[in-house]
């Protein structure tokens, strides 16, 4: 399966699309605005530019789009006036794979424009916005060409399914199992692994050439506590997915073979495996690395939503693209209800403790 072809949020503003159930992601990005502030804060106040490139990698669409990109807006107004400074024009690049909904943020840029403008007696500045598709595993933009790049919750995916998941007849390596599990060989954690490195080495290379020294990154990814993979933190909601799916397999809806051969594109790393990519590309200082729990106990509508429900939501809304390419969409509602039903049960024993890690990278 091409990921970049086949991979993306679901667009629009429907029930089940990536606007209307992501919630979850900006309440843990909103955790760490604080630093991404404080970081492009102290970037401008270290460099002044004229005018200031920044780019959001994996942006996908809906509010959340928008938000921090207001927020950094905001922050580097007030420095900028402070230092009596007002002469900084905008460039803001928004990036993800070509099959995302950019449409959706293009509609909603003529009125996020007036909202920027309110308040802003003493002049506005020059912002400039574009949709820039393609992968972040790759170059994407000039040389010194960016001051800030920001990534919220995509440095998780990785750019394909790792081939080695296969054996030389292309069998799976991996059955029953969509990601690392306790039943999974050892071939398939060090299958991830490598693609991960991979990934990430690419990603910190391309972006060391496209940032301007002194340039700096915040990057929000899921990850895990510590060597072991399999835990009850991101990768127990694997576990619940295989086993949603393995219901479908015995109600004769889902193909044995058909789930055997699905594995998703994700890795969530450790701290050591991060801080290791970064040292190995040299040019990238590691200013800053926290780990942080996720809520588990949020209901943003006021609904009687369980917290399992919240979850299916929000797991459907970024894996439908992918499930209804492999296996179609009919069995879709009834895979998100199994989902839900997991999750409350599993939680109603002990908790799920997903942790998330913030970055900040500055170019030396």
């Amino acid at each position: 399966m091409d990921v970049e072809k086949a991979f993306h949020m679901t667009g629009g503003v429907g029930k089940t699309s990536y606007a209307k159930n992501s919630s979850l992601q900006k309440k843990e990005s909103d955790k760490v605005k604080h630093i991404i502030i404080q970081t492009v804060e102290e970037l401008y106040l270290a460099t002044t530019p004229k005018s200031i490139g920044i780019a959001d990698l994996g942006c996908s669409s809906g509010p959340n789009t928008l938000s921090i990109i207001k927020d950094i807006f905001q922050a580097i107004q007030g420095t900028s006036q402070r230092i009596m400074h007002h002469s900084t024009e905008f460039r803001v690049y928004f990036n993800d794979l070509p099959t995302n909904d950019f449409n959706s943020i293009f509609k909603a840029l003529p009125e996020f424009q007036k909202l920027l403008r309110q308040d802003r007696k003493n002049g506005f500045p020059s912002i400039f916005m574009g949709g820039y598709p393609g992968s972040f595993y790759g170059r994407l933009f000039p040389n010194s060409y960016l001051h800030f790049v920001h990534s919220s919750f995509s440095l998780h995916w990785l750019s394909r399914v790792p081939p080695s998941l296969y054996d030389e007849h292309k069998r799976p390596l991996n059955k029953g199992c969509v990601y690392i599990c306790e039943s999974s060989p050892e071939v398939v954690s060090q299958a991830y692994y490598q693609q991960f490195q991979e990934d990430f080495s690419l990603f910190l290379r391309s972006r060391s050439e496209e940032l301007v020294v002194g340039g700096r990154m915040v990057l929000i990814f899921l990850g895990r506590r510590g060597p072991e993979h399999v835990d009850r933190g991101n990768s127990f909601f694997w576990e619940i997915l295989s086993r949603s799916f393995a219901i479908l397999v015995s109600q004769g809806e889902v193909e044995q073979e058909k789930f055997d051969s699905y594995d998703v594109h994700f890795f969530a790393p450790s701290r050591e495996e991060i801080e290791e990519e970064v040292r190995k590309e040299g040019s990238l200082k590691l200013e800053r690395l926290e780990m942080f729990e996720m809520d588990k106990s949020h209901n943003e509508h006021g609904s009687d939503e369980s917290y399992g429900t919240q979850v299916a939501v929000a797991v459907r809304a970024i894996q439908e693209s992918m499930i209804s390419h492999h296996f179609g969409e009919g069995i879709l509602e009834s895979l998100f209800q199994n989902f839900a039903k997991l999750v409350d049960e599993e939680m109603a024993k002990e908790d799920i403790r997903p942790i998330s890690f913030v970055l900040v990278l500055r170019k030396i």
